[in-house]
């Protein structure tokens, strides 16, 4: 059975940094596109960054201040969150889906995803 596994969350003030991990339990996500993405209260689901084939996209209020990485064996997804607003509070989930050429798209549209985590929670204070 394929899970992913979301940790790395907590309370930080503005300007600190959180690394969060996704385990993918089962599976190894070597073809397919992995993201991240935050959902904030009031807000909709949003798309922070994306990775297939060691190629990354992100979200624009994210550039220059989140890297999106895996380890060799595409088991494990990072996000790497830096210099931290507290506009980057939500919940964030990982997401994986078979194929890469729509990745970059997976930004924005979530359909193509198979498996999604359970969520971890960020919240960043002024």
């Amino acid at each position: 059975q394929v899970r992913l596994m979301a940790s790395g969350g907590g309370s930080v003030q503005a300007g600190g940094s959180l690394r969060l991990s996704c385990a993918a339990h089962g599976y190894s996500f070597d073809d397919f596109c992995m993201g991240w993405f935050r959902e904030a209260p009031g807000k909709e689901l949003g798309g922070v960054a994306t990775i297939a084939g060691g190629t990354t996209y992100y979200a624009v209020a994210v550039k220059g201040r989140f890297t999106i990485s895996q380890n060799n064996a595409k088991t494990t997804l990072y996000l790497e969150m830096n210099s931290l607003k507290p506009e980057d509070s939500g919940m964030y989930y990982c997401a994986a889906g078979n194929g890469r050429n729509w990745c970059e798209a997976g930004l924005r549209s979530f359909e193509y995803y198979s498996f999604w985590g359970q969520g971890t929670q960020v919240t960043v204070s002024s």
